[in-house]
Protein backbone atom coordinates (compact mmCIF):
# COMPACT_ATOMS: atom_id res chain seq x y z
CA UNK A 1 0.00 0.00 0.00
CA UNK A 2 1.74 3.08 -1.14
CA UNK A 3 -0.85 5.60 0.52
CA UNK A 4 -2.17 5.51 4.49
CA UNK A 5 -4.60 7.88 6.36
CA UNK A 6 -4.90 8.75 9.30
CA UNK A 7 -7.08 5.92 10.00
CA UNK A 8 -4.18 3.29 9.54
CA UNK A 9 -1.77 2.23 12.10
CA UNK A 10 1.71 2.15 10.91
CA UNK A 11 3.57 -1.50 10.75
CA UNK A 12 6.64 -1.84 12.67
CA UNK A 13 9.92 -1.58 10.74
CA UNK A 14 11.52 -4.90 10.02
CA UNK A 15 14.43 -5.95 11.43
CA UNK A 16 16.53 -5.08 8.04
CA UNK A 17 14.90 -1.40 8.28
CA UNK A 18 15.97 -0.91 11.93
CA UNK A 19 19.79 -1.88 11.30
CA UNK A 20 19.86 0.74 8.40
CA UNK A 21 18.09 3.70 10.69
CA UNK A 22 20.74 2.54 12.99
CA UNK A 23 23.49 2.20 11.30
CA UNK A 24 22.13 5.93 9.48
CA UNK A 25 22.35 7.38 13.38
CA UNK A 26 25.67 6.20 13.78
CA UNK A 27 27.06 7.36 10.44
CA UNK A 28 25.24 10.52 10.99
CA UNK A 29 26.95 10.85 14.86
CA UNK A 30 30.49 9.78 13.11
CA UNK A 31 30.12 12.75 10.14
CA UNK A 32 29.05 15.51 13.19
CA UNK A 33 32.16 14.65 15.23
CA UNK A 34 34.56 14.59 12.21
CA UNK A 35 33.13 17.77 11.07
CA UNK A 36 33.83 19.55 14.91
CA UNK A 37 37.44 17.76 14.80
CA UNK A 38 38.29 19.36 11.59
CA UNK A 39 36.79 22.73 12.86
CA UNK A 40 38.70 22.22 15.67
CA UNK A 41 42.05 21.47 13.50
CA UNK A 42 41.31 24.42 11.16
CA UNK A 43 41.10 26.73 13.76
CA UNK A 44 44.51 25.61 15.37
CA UNK A 45 46.09 26.18 12.29
CA UNK A 46 44.64 29.44 11.40
CA UNK A 47 45.77 30.54 15.12
CA UNK A 48 49.05 28.78 14.87
CA UNK A 49 49.31 30.85 11.21
CA UNK A 50 48.25 34.26 12.91
CA UNK A 51 50.84 34.05 15.51
CA UNK A 52 53.38 33.03 13.50
CA UNK A 53 52.87 35.98 11.67
CA UNK A 54 52.07 38.97 14.16
CA UNK A 55 55.67 36.90 15.90
CA UNK A 56 57.30 37.19 12.65
CA UNK A 57 55.83 40.68 12.16
CA UNK A 58 57.42 42.07 15.50
CA UNK A 59 60.69 40.50 14.88
CA UNK A 60 61.24 42.30 11.38
CA UNK A 61 60.11 45.39 13.61
CA UNK A 62 62.88 44.76 16.22
CA UNK A 63 65.30 43.73 13.75
CA UNK A 64 65.03 47.40 11.99
CA UNK A 65 64.45 49.01 15.29
CA UNK A 66 68.17 47.82 16.41
CA UNK A 67 69.42 48.10 12.93
CA UNK A 68 68.38 51.94 13.18
CA UNK A 69 69.71 52.51 16.70
CA UNK A 70 73.12 51.22 15.82
CA UNK A 71 73.28 53.21 12.76
CA UNK A 72 72.47 56.35 14.86
CA UNK A 73 74.59 55.37 17.32
CA UNK A 74 77.74 55.09 15.80
CA UNK A 75 79.88 58.05 17.15
CA UNK A 76 81.15 60.14 14.99
CA UNK A 77 85.21 60.72 14.53
CA UNK A 78 86.61 64.17 15.93
CA UNK A 79 89.99 65.34 15.92
CA UNK A 80 91.04 67.85 18.67
CA UNK A 81 93.88 70.28 18.23
CA UNK A 82 95.70 71.63 21.60
CA UNK A 83 95.72 75.50 21.19
CA UNK A 84 97.23 78.46 23.16
CA UNK A 85 95.12 81.40 24.38
CA UNK A 86 95.37 82.78 21.14
CA UNK A 87 94.13 80.05 18.98
CA UNK A 88 97.60 78.64 17.72
CA UNK A 89 97.65 75.10 17.51
CA UNK A 90 101.04 73.70 19.86
CA UNK A 91 103.04 70.63 19.32
CA UNK A 92 102.41 68.90 22.66
CA UNK A 93 98.83 67.65 23.14
CA UNK A 94 99.63 66.90 26.86
CA UNK A 95 99.57 70.74 27.70
CA UNK A 96 95.39 70.13 27.27
CA UNK A 97 95.74 67.35 29.61
CA UNK A 98 94.10 67.71 33.03
CA UNK A 99 96.39 65.03 34.65
CA UNK A 100 99.09 67.07 33.13
CA UNK A 101 97.90 70.25 34.23
CA UNK A 102 97.55 68.69 37.82
CA UNK A 103 101.04 66.76 37.71
CA UNK A 104 103.05 70.11 36.54
CA UNK A 105 101.72 72.36 39.39
CA UNK A 106 99.13 74.01 37.04
CA UNK A 107 95.31 73.33 37.33
CA UNK A 108 92.14 73.39 35.05
CA UNK A 109 89.11 75.57 35.30
CA UNK A 110 85.96 75.32 32.06
CA UNK A 111 87.92 73.46 29.79
CA UNK A 112 91.37 75.50 30.39
CA UNK A 113 94.10 74.00 31.30
CA UNK A 114 96.89 76.56 33.33
CA UNK A 115 100.30 75.29 33.50
CA UNK A 116 103.09 77.92 35.23
CA UNK A 117 105.48 79.07 33.22
CA UNK A 118 108.78 80.15 34.92
CA UNK A 119 109.23 83.65 36.00
CA UNK A 120 105.62 83.43 37.75
CA UNK A 121 102.12 83.66 35.83
CA UNK A 122 100.00 80.84 33.90
CA UNK A 123 99.61 79.67 30.18
CA UNK A 124 96.41 78.49 29.45
CA UNK A 125 95.66 75.86 26.87
CA UNK A 126 92.22 74.18 25.54
CA UNK A 127 91.03 71.31 22.69
CA UNK A 128 89.86 72.94 19.65
CA UNK A 129 87.02 70.06 18.38
CA UNK A 130 87.58 69.62 14.73
CA UNK A 131 89.20 72.48 13.41
CA UNK A 132 92.14 72.65 10.78
CA UNK A 133 95.45 74.18 11.41
CA UNK A 134 99.46 73.19 11.67
CA UNK A 135 101.56 73.61 14.53
CA UNK A 136 102.20 77.20 14.93
CA UNK A 137 99.46 78.35 12.99
CA UNK A 138 95.96 79.91 14.17
CA UNK A 139 93.31 76.71 13.92
CA UNK A 140 90.17 77.20 11.91
CA UNK A 141 86.63 76.26 12.36
CA UNK A 142 85.78 73.79 15.12
CA UNK A 143 84.51 74.65 17.80
CA UNK A 144 85.93 74.58 21.77
CA UNK A 145 83.00 72.46 23.37
CA UNK A 146 83.31 68.94 23.13
CA UNK A 147 81.22 67.39 20.69
CA UNK A 148 78.66 64.39 22.28
CA UNK A 149 78.57 60.93 21.09
CA UNK A 150 82.19 61.34 19.17
CA UNK A 151 85.17 59.59 19.74
CA UNK A 152 87.88 62.26 20.25
CA UNK A 153 91.11 61.40 19.39
CA UNK A 154 94.63 63.88 19.09
CA UNK A 155 96.33 64.52 15.92
CA UNK A 156 99.15 62.07 18.07
CA UNK A 157 96.23 59.34 18.33
CA UNK A 158 96.05 59.96 22.24
CA UNK A 159 91.79 59.20 22.63
CA UNK A 160 90.41 61.92 24.71
CA UNK A 161 87.27 60.85 24.89
CA UNK A 162 84.90 57.73 23.53
CA UNK A 163 81.70 58.58 22.06
CA UNK A 164 78.56 56.48 21.71
CA UNK A 165 74.58 56.73 23.37
CA UNK A 166 74.95 56.38 27.35
CA UNK A 167 78.42 57.13 27.61
CA UNK A 168 79.88 60.23 28.96
CA UNK A 169 83.05 61.21 30.92
CA UNK A 170 82.28 61.92 34.19
CA UNK A 171 85.86 60.92 35.38
CA UNK A 172 87.04 64.35 34.62
CA UNK A 173 89.97 63.32 32.89
CA UNK A 174 91.05 63.21 28.84
CA UNK A 175 88.65 66.03 27.78
CA UNK A 176 89.78 69.12 30.04
CA UNK A 177 86.25 70.05 30.69
CA UNK A 178 85.20 68.59 34.23
CA UNK A 179 85.21 72.19 35.24
CA UNK A 180 87.79 70.65 38.14
CA UNK A 181 89.98 73.15 39.72
CA UNK A 182 92.73 73.03 42.26
CA UNK A 183 95.10 74.90 42.95
CA UNK A 184 99.27 75.15 43.66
Amino acid sequence: MRFQDENTTARQPSLGEQRARRQALIEEEEREVTERQNAEVAARKSSTKRKILIGSGVTVGLVGLIATYYTVAQPEEVTASCTDSNGVVVADDDLCDVNYANTHGGYSSGGFMFIPIIGGGYNSYRYNYGGQGAVGSPVSGGSYTAPSNANVNTKSGKSIQRGGLGISNKSGTGTGTSGKSGGS
